[in-house]
């Protein structure tokens, strides 16, 4: 089964100077992204990004994904509009290479042996590792006493959720 944003690409070397590529999404793709990362609704998911030559015959891609998703705020679990704009580098190793070690370098794409690559996925996975994953509406607070304005871990972790219970802690 395909996922819902699937953009099977094969990979091939562009110009020195790379070439500028758009996918988005379709609203049916978008309805089935909401569900699979468990949000309100993802009203819009694109990316725009350049494609260039990278060392040993892969690709990087560097560009922008844009997304506008509804997710449920974490206090009053109102609608809350999050409006995406994140830079993203990947790179697509050739079929065979090695992934990198190093924590700190752009996220990889492998190939399978026929050169061929699932970018919608990649897009979707980067997406997924942007949202906000406490969003919460504006003015949103918890009731009083609940919140520590000290920063510090209280003593007993379950004292707070006592108090949202009614019980005595």
């Amino acid at each position: 089964m395909l996922p819902e944003f699937s953009r099977r690409q094969l990979l091939t070397e562009p110009p020195q100077a790379g070439v500028a590529e758009v996918l988005e999404a379709t609203p049916a793709e978008c309805a089935g992204l909401a569900k699979r990362f468990g949000i309100e609704a993802l009203r819009h998911f694109s990316a725009r990004f350049t494609r260039k030559p990278y060392p040993g015959g892969g690709l990087t891609l560097d560009g922008h994904i844009k997304a506008e998703a509804v997710q449920l705020c974490v206090v009053s679990l109102e609608p809350v509009t999050e409006h995406l704009d994140k830079p993203f580098t990947l790179v697509v190793l050739p079929p065979e290479a090695a992934p990198s070690e190093d924590p700190d370098g752009p996220d990889e794409i492998e190939t399978d042996a026929t050169g061929h690559f699932d970018l919608g996925e990649a897009l979707a996975e980067e997406l997924s590792l942007s949202l906000n994953p406490y969003p919460r509406a504006a003015g949103a607070h918890l009731p009083e006493g609940l919140e520590d304005a000290s920063g510090e871990a209280p003593r007993n972790p379950f004292a707070k959720l006592a108090l949202l219970r009614g019980c005595k802690g």
